[in-house]
């Protein structure tokens, strides 16, 4: 079992944060079929192989996800591709 955490600070605001991760979850949920709910400020996801969550505060996105024996082999390409989505989408 993987464990990955991304950390990223961001000057939108919780409601625009809060925006961009259930644009993020909503894209997850069409390509991965993962289901997600929010639970206060922290968005929380699951699928077969994985589950994490995400909270969002005023300046700060915390990601973690833990990843299943079958999906940890890709978890440093599954680091990287979440790093580049939160880059571009916290910056925007």
């Amino acid at each position: 079992m993987a464990k990955i955490t991304v950390d990223r600070p961001h000057n939108l605001g919780i409601e625009a944060a809060r925006g961009k991760a259930e644009k993020l979850a909503e894209r997850l949920a069409r390509e991965y079929d993962v289901r997600y709910q929010w639970k206060g400020d922290t968005l929380e996801f699951k699928r077969s192989g994985a589950d994490g969550r995400i909270e969002v505060s005023e300046d700060r996105v915390h990601l973690q996800l833990n990843l299943g024996l079958l999906l940890s082999v890709m978890s440093g390409k599954i680091k990287s591709e979440i790093e580049e989505v939160l880059d571009k989408e916290l910056s925007a």
